[in-house]
């Protein structure tokens, strides 16, 4: 049986490197199997875990009956699939949304704006980094001391950057000129970092083939 489903995998790792190809009839069959897989684990994962413990057998031993609601309102999105009743799904989508869209503003200004805030407000000068140049000289610890004004600066010419309401020229226009070059360093590394994601994702493949399947290679 473990033979059976490494197969399958290996199959499927073969068919969607196939793309590097060209599009293929294999390619599309493991995308759709994949998204097929993902939906049913998906369905399945929400059922048990959510439906099950938290709408169903409250209602069914009589906990409580205001769930009857939420289940009424998750009905009302199947009346989409009905050509005369699919105004009704607006109301139940239109409250999803809303809460989602609430429940994202509060997780975002909790959890990345408050936090960055946070960070970007460090003192411009660091006395622990001063002292500790000076009781252990050298390049690492003068680097160290020069953190601090370096991203306090880099920061200024970012927000410079974004400073739209007045015309960019003088020495507004070379602080919004390193703002945009710190800006493409930092999209420069966030791509490099997706790529090395996907080679890394590619080793782990061509490993499962050629060392763990196939056993021609090994580590």
């Amino acid at each position: 049986m473990d033979f059976l489903w490494s197969s399958v995998a290996a199959f499927c790792t073969v068919a969607v490197l196939s793309f590097l190809y060209k599009d293929n009839p294999f390619y599309k069959f493991a995308e759709h199997l994949f998204v097929g897989v993902a939906a049913g684990y998906v369905v399945c994962t929400e059922f048990y875990n959510v439906i099950l413990p938290n709408l169903w057998r409250p209602l069914s031993t009589g906990q409580n009956y205001f769930l009857l609601i939420p289940l009424l309102m998750g009905a009302a999105l199947f009346t989409r699939f009905s050509s005369g009743l699919s105004w009704i799904s607006r109301y139940p989508m239109s409250l999803i949304i809303g809460v989602y869209a609430g429940l994202a503003v509060i997780g975002f200004a909790s959890g990345d704006l408050v936090l960055q805030v946070q960070a970007s407000l460090i003192p411009v000068i660091s006395v622990p980094s001063i002292e500790h140049f000076a009781g252990n000289p050298g390049a690492l610890t003068f680097l160290g001391m020069l953190d601090n004004p370096t991203f306090t600066i880099g920061l200024v010419c970012v927000l410079f950057y974004f400073f739209f309401s007045i015309e960019q020229r003088g020495p507004l226009r070379y602080a919004a000129i390193g703002g945009t070059a710190l800006l493409m360093v930092g999209f420069g590394a966030g791509y490099g970092y997706t790529v090395m994601n996907r080679i890394a994702l590619l080793f782990d493949r061509l490993y499962f083939l050629m060392v763990e399947y196939l056993k021609v290679a090994t580590v």
